[in-house]
């Protein structure tokens, strides 16, 4: 059993911050490890933050964002269970940020359950098409058809597109991560993006 020093719960606290008690019971299960702890405190983060997700959302805060030279802006309706949590600075932060994102990524729904069923089939017939003349037979077409569809959701879906400022991290797991920071459930409502003449 690893001896648990003060400083590295400190520092582990800093990192993650998680809960004093958290971290020393994170490095007590992983024998002192430092990366390992982080692990765990961010699969408990994580695991709780799917806990949270079924509470209702009834506060937050509509983010806003215009860009250099006032031609284009959005303004993002973000939610959460308290007002308290509404004026943290993190919760703030994140608000402008996704008003931040709508500029930048232009999405044109917030999740694949948003998105018309027309406007899906008329997707799935055009890499039909594109596909008509590959000579792979067609439960490989389908899996290639369903890849592009994929794709195109990461495109045109607010929660499924890539961070602009952390290309590695969806939309949606950036939630997921504030969820689990705040320790409240956390949900876009609607945005809206305007840029002159569009």
């Amino acid at each position: 059993m690893a001896d648990i020093s003060a400083q590295s719960v400190k520092e582990l606290r800093e990192a993650t911050n998680a809960g004093i008690l958290d971290c020393k019971k994170a490095l007590t299960e992983a024998n002192g490890d430092f990366d390992q702890a982080v692990e765990i405190l961010r699969k408990k983060g994580l695991s709780s933050a799917a806990k949270k997700a079924s509470r209702e959302t009834n506060e937050g805060l509509i983010g806003h964002y215009i860009h250099q030279g006032s031609k284009m802006a959005s303004l993002v309706e973000v939610n959460c269970e308290t007002d308290f949590v509404a004026r943290t600075e993190k919760f703030q932060d994140l608000a402008r940020d996704l008003a931040m994102h709508v500029v930048a990524a232009n999405p044109s729904y917030l999740s694949r359950q948003d998105v018309p069923a027309g406007m899906v089939e008329r997707e799935k017939n055009i890499y039909n098409e594109q596909m008509l003349n590959s000579g792979k037979p067609a439960h490989v077409l389908e899996k290639i058809i369903e890849g592009k569809l994929d794709k195109w959701y990461t495109e045109v879906c607010l929660l499924e597109q890539p961070f602009v400022k952390d290309p590695d991290v969806k939309i949606q797991d950036l939630l997921t991560k504030s969820i689990a920071a705040l320790g409240e459930n956390i949900k876009i409502n609607r945005f809206s993006r305007m840029a002159i003449g569009e």
